[in-house]
Formats: C-alpha cells, sequence, structure tokens
C-alpha cells in the first residue's frame, strides 16, 4: 500500500475548508503570530512613545516601517518563524527573534533589547489571543449569525400569516402561523447575538506573576501599571489588572458559553425544519446536478440542515471543553490553557460550517401551503380548546348554566377526529348566548392563530 502525499486530517482543512476559510486569517497559527508580532511592535512603539531608558519617539516613517512587519505578514515570516521555532522549542521566543531581526534590517537596532520587554510569554498571548477571537467573531462569526437571522426575519415575514397545525408533544394542537414559528427562533437568536456582542475581551501585560516585578525593577518611578493600561486599551481590548502569570480566561469562558448557547438553539432550528421537511411542510429547492441518494433517484435529503446539526453538536462539545478547562489554572500556571487554546478555531470552525449550511439550507426550501391547508382540515378537534374557553367566558359573565366545559370538550374530542359538521352541530346545541355561538361557529383551523400573525412584527 503506498503513502498519500500529505493529507488534511481534520475536514475543516479539507472538504469544509472554503467555508472555513475566514476563520484562518485569525484562528490559524499564522494568525497567532501575526498578532504576536503586532502585540510585540506596538509594545516597542509605546516604550519609545514614552520616551524611556533614553530612548527617543519614532519618527512617523519608523512606525510605518516597523508596523509592516505585521501588516504585511506573510509567507517568508511563516516559514522564518517554523524555522526558528524548531530550534528555539518556544514559538514566542520565536517571534521575539523574528522581531529583533527585523529590527536590524529596519536599522533600529538601537530599540533592539526593549523587544518583550519584562514580558512574560503569557503576556504577549493573552493579548494576541484576545486580538484574533475579537476580530474573528466580530468579522466572521457573528455577521454569519445575522445572516442567519436575517433569513429568518425574512422567511418569517413572507410566511407571517400562514396557518399552520402545531405539534406539541408531536401531536395536532392549537394553530399557529409558520411565520410565528420562526420568528421565535429569530428573536431567541438574536437576543443571544446581542449578549455575544457585547462580550469583553481582556488582557494582561504585568509580567511574570502579575506583579509587574520586572517593570518596577527595571524603573521604579514609572507608572507602569497605567501605561500597561493605555497599551492594552489602545488595541481595542479590555485590561485585566489582577492575574497571575495568565490572564484569568473568564471572557473566554462567558463568550464560549454564549456561542454554545447560540449553538443549541441553531441545533433546535435544524431539528425543527428537518420535521417540517418530514412532514411535507417544506418542501426542498431541487439543485441542478445534485443527487439525492445513490439508489433512490427520487430524493431530495434535507443534508444541509443534518450537516449543520452535527457540527452543532461537535462544536457545542469543543465550546463546552474549552470553557470548562479554561476557567481553571494550577496555582500561578501551567500549560493546560496553552494546549486548550490551539482547537478555538476548530470550535468556531464547526459552527461556521454549520451556520454556512443553515445559510444555503434556508434559501433552498419552499413552504407548500397546500400540505399546511389540508394538515389543518383534517383536525377540526384542536378547536376544542377554542370552544371551552368561550363556555367558560359565558358561564363567568352568567350566560350560561354549564358546569364542566372541559369534561364536556374532552368527551367530545380526546382521542377521536371530529370534523366540522359534528363541531357545529356541538356549538348549536350549547347554552351559551347566540354572539358566542357565532363566533365559534366562524372559526376553523385555519383562522384559530389569534395573534400569530402580529407576533412576527416583535423581531
Amino acid at each position: 500500500m503506498t503513502d498519500f502525499p500529505a493529507q488534511p486530517l481534520s475536514p475543516l482543512d479539507g472538504r469544509y475548508r472554503s467555508a472555513v476559510a475566514p476563520l484562518t486569517e485569525y484562528l490559524s497559527e499564522a494568525g497567532l503570530n501575526r498578532a504576536r508580532v503586532e502585540v510585540e511592535v506596538e509594545w516597542l512603539i509605546t516604550l519609545t512613545n514614552h520616551a524611556l531608558f533614553g530612548t527617543t519617539p519614532l519618527t512617523e516613517e519608523q512606525k510605518l516601517r516597523l508596523r509592516a512587519l505585521y501588516l504585511d505578514f506573510g509567507q517568508d515570516e511563516i516559514d522564518w518563524l517554523a524555522e526558528r521555532e524548531a530550534v528555539t522549542r518556544h514559538d514566542v521566543k520565536a517571534v521575539e527573534y523574528l522581531v529583533r531581526d527585523r529590527l536590524s534590517k529596519l536599522g533600529l537596532d538601537s530599540i533592539a533589547e526593549l523587544t518583550h520587554f519584562a514580558c512574560t510569554s503569557e503576556d504577549i498571548n493573552s493579548t494576541s489571543y484576545a486580538l484574533i477571537v475579537k476580530r474573528a467573531v466580530t468579522e466572521v462569526w457573528l455577521p454569519k449569525l445575522r445572516t442567519v437571522i436575517g433569513s429568518l426575519r425574512s422567511l418569517a415575514a413572507k410566511h407571517r400569516e400562514v396557518p399552520m397545525l402545531s405539534r406539541t408533544h408531536g401531536q395536532p394542537a392549537t394553530p399557529t402561523t409558520m411565520g410565528k414559528e420562526l420568528a421565535v427562533f429569530a428573536w431567541r437568536l438574536e437576543r443571544v447575538a446581542a449578549q455575544i456582542a457585547a462580550s469583553e475581551y481582556l488582557a494582561k501585560f504585568s509580567g511574570a506573576t502579575g506583579t509587574w516585578s520586572a517593570h518596577v525593577a527595571a524603573d521604579p518611578k514609572v507608572d507602569w501599571p497605567l501605561i500597561t493600561r493605555e497599551f492594552i486599551e489602545s488595541l481595542g481590548l479590555g485590561f485585566n489588572p489582577l492575574t497571575t502569570q495568565i490572564e484569568s480566561h473568564d471572557w473566554q469562558v462567558e463568550l464560549y458559553d454564549r456561542v454554545r448557547h447560540a449553538g443549541g438553539i441553531l441545533h433546535n432550528l435544524a431539528t425543527d425544519i428537518w420535521t417540517y421537511i418530514s412532514l411535507g411542510y417544506f418542501a426542498q429547492i431541487p439543485v441542478a446536478g445534485a443527487t439525492g441518494s445513490s439508489t433512490m433517484p427520487h430524493k431530495i435529503n434535507p443534508i444541509r440542515f443534518e450537516n449543520a446539526e452535527a457540527n452543532l453538536e461537535i462544536s457545542g462539545g469543543l465550546f463546552t471543553t474549552l470553557a470548562s478547562t479554561l476557567v481553571t489554572s494550577r496555582l500561578q500556571r501551567d500549560l493546560t490553557d496553552s494546549t486548550t487554546q490551539r482547537n478555538i478555531g476548530v470550535a468556531f470552525g464547526h459552527s461556521l460550517l454549520a451556520l454556512d449550511n443553515l445559510e444555503r439550507g434556508l434559501r433552498e426550501i419552499s413552504l407548500a401551503e397546500d400540505v399546511l391547508r389540508a394538515d389543518l382540515d383534517a383536525n377540526w378537534e384542536v378547536l376544542a380548546e377554542a370552544i371551552q374557553t368561550v363556555v367558560r367566558a359565558e358561564i363567568a359573565a352568567g350566560h350560561s348554566s354549564i358546569t364542566d366545559p372541559y369534561a364536556l370538550l374532552k368527551d367530545l374530542t380526546r382521542g377521536r377526529r371530529v370534523g366540522a359538521t359534528e363541531l357545529a352541530e356541538f356549538v348549536n346545541g350549547l347554552d351559551i348566548t347566540d354572539a358566542a355561538k357565532q363566533r365559534l361557529l366562524a372559526l376553523t383551523p385555519a383562522t384559530y392563530t389569534g395573534l400569530a400573525a402580529s407576533l412576527v412584527d416583535e423581531t
């Protein structure tokens, strides 16, 4: 048996690469290293801006050339770091050496010793992870979630008036509209999306055990907490002033729990749409050239929703692991978080893949209104709720002598199919006012939807 050439082990890097490619700009190893270079460079600029240790502020031209180290970060830097890390066995140290090397080429050797000044690796890493996760969420993941929400809102508005038989516990129940049911998901997702959009992204920059000890030893007159806070906030991040060697990752735990929560709602959406398709409520729009089954030519399988369901389960498991692992660090530092955080991109990748499938799947279905109408017409017994409620109102108003309306309707309808004629005869025989009878006789399963259509406006 011959050996394959190098192959991706994860489907995210193989079969599904195109769907998750935007995340690799941020959550790949290269994306992390680019952010590390950015943090090292901006720290250098901060130190020289404060004219510390005899330095003078860099010129704008020098700053531009220095910032090009991360703005133009590419394959040359990726290869350079790989070669150097093979020697250093330390990824952050390799980044420090890269910056020093480039400083020399830029004629800035005079500030080389300020590279990685007073930093522990976690200062660079916590800041870099905060940057790449923030950018991945705000630039890629959250916009895709909002696209799905937008699709749901559009479908909800389109089908706001279309009556549908509800199926509480899987059984025929009080009718609703398809638009209202889709609006429920849009409303739930928007609420969690707003929480995610308001997430904090925290970093620390306080040295080996979070005490600024090296900073103070180098110059006790400098207000190091203030300088480092201003530095972190200048990057668009929140500052954590009280840490061990690592930033405590609580913001990550909160974020991943919220993303997992969104995934749970999306999973519910996927399984509900799958069920509506199986009931015939939604027809799937054929895609030219696509095969539904290798042996049954007629089939169009709901693969978008099944794929989304599976990937949401994978991402949910990973986000749960990330949250439960990152919340703990032994004493002042252990390395479990380092390995765990390398899987952030995998978790978001499976989540983004699910969102991509849901977005596409929602475009590939059409509502079969005739099926919904037929289902309603076959289940007139769902009006039993309306009848017994009106009778109770009549009793309360002193217009009826009926003693147990619920039992009356239960005897008529429970476990039985009751048609329009039988219900009309039953209503006409009730001890209620003519006005109440007329309201009930005017009802059909298709019109017994209450405020469902107007509730779509809540999204």
